[in-house]
């Protein structure tokens, strides 16, 4: 799921989900009722996890699990329906295990996500998830897996394989800047590697001003260079945000992007307006998206238009 809430509207920063790390949720007790089964689900997968994270410590040493070790991630359902297109739905999968006879800021993840946009450590509002664009599901989607080294909270390494055993590799340079009590800026660079492409680039640069405790004015872009793109491929959006209390968020954007050595500068513009809020417990989180895009038509000087409505649901663990 797309974002954290308070801090955004606070600080002006929005944490995301996508390339961001899932939001670690304890674990809770079966109350029993008719929502036993939700719980026991979800208690299953997060057993599960663990008990990978478990097995793997102990290949690096005798140290216990607990207090150091932890697991954290989420399961995420997505139904997308978009003019002119066949309706589809997704599934995404992703963990972190924090192992506690490995060297301190190294963790170990795995899941699966849009191929492409893993590698090139794609911001999370400019997913073709959160865009409201179809994906194919054995083309796009990958599974993954990987080591992580986290140095001062603000350089991040990680190596991992995709589907097929296929290496990547990034690095990732990540800073927040409170600029005032309401303005804020955030910076992300990304270097990344894979053997069929070579290195690339992405960039991310934020700014955000919070009018109130709960109303928040965000300009997001950022833009990546690979051999596989036109020149420079970017997006950018400019939106409204409002909180109505933890994980609980209205929002209204913008939204641009395209390549600057396509035939056309910008490839796709729309709005998108964006409700979440916890459906279940604190942990099982619904977001609600509906978008109206104009994206370039083959004719250069003739642009299409679509609706589409995306209905997601995230489960935290």
């Amino acid at each position: 799921m797309r974002r954290s809430l308070v801090s955004c509207i606070l600080f002006g920063y929005l944490v995301g989900a996508g390339a961001a790390e899932p939001v670690p949720s304890a674990p809770e007790q079966d109350l029993g009722g008719q929502d036993s089964v939700m719980v026991r689900g979800r208690a299953a997968v997060r057993d599960l996890t663990e008990s990978v994270a478990r097995h793997v410590d102990r290949w690096f040493g005798d140290k216990p699990f607990e207090p150091g070790g932890k697991v954290s991630g989420s399961i995420g359902l997505k139904f997308l329906a978009q003019q002119h297109e066949s309706p589809e739905m997704n599934l995404r999968f992703r963990a972190r295990l924090d192992l506690p006879n490995v060297k301190e800021q190294t963790y170990l993840f795995f899941g699966q996500e849009n191929e492409q946009e893993l590698i090139t450590d794609q911001p999370d509002a400019f997913t073709r998830r959160e865009l409201l664009l179809p994906e194919d599901r054995k083309a796009d989607l990958t599974g993954f897996a990987g080591l992580g080294y986290a140095l001062r909270d603000m350089i991040d390494f990680r190596a991992g394989v995709r589907g097929g055993f296929k290496p990547y590799a990034q690095a990732r340079y990540k800073k927040n800047w409170l600029v005032s009590e309401r303005n804020g800026v955030e910076f992300r660079e990304t270097l990344f590697w894979k053997p069929d492409d070579g290195f690339g680039a992405t960039t991310v640069f934020n700014v955000s001003h919070a009018f109130s405790p709960s109303v928040a004015l965000r300009w997001q872009s950022a833009g990546t260079i690979s051999k596989e793109t036109d020149g420079m491929a970017w997006a950018s959006s400019l939106g409204v945000f409002k909180s109505y209390g933890v994980d609980r968020l209205a929002s209204l954007e913008a939204v641009v992007s395209g390549a600057t050595a396509a035939s056309d500068d910008i490839g796709e513009y729309g709005v998108r307006a964006i409700w979440q809020q916890p459906i279940y417990r604190e942990w099982t989180i619904l977001e609600v998206s509906v978008g109206h895009f104009w994206p370039q038509g083959e004719a250069k000087a003739v642009r299409g238009q679509n609706w589409a409505l995306g209905v997601g649901v995230d489960i935290r663990f």
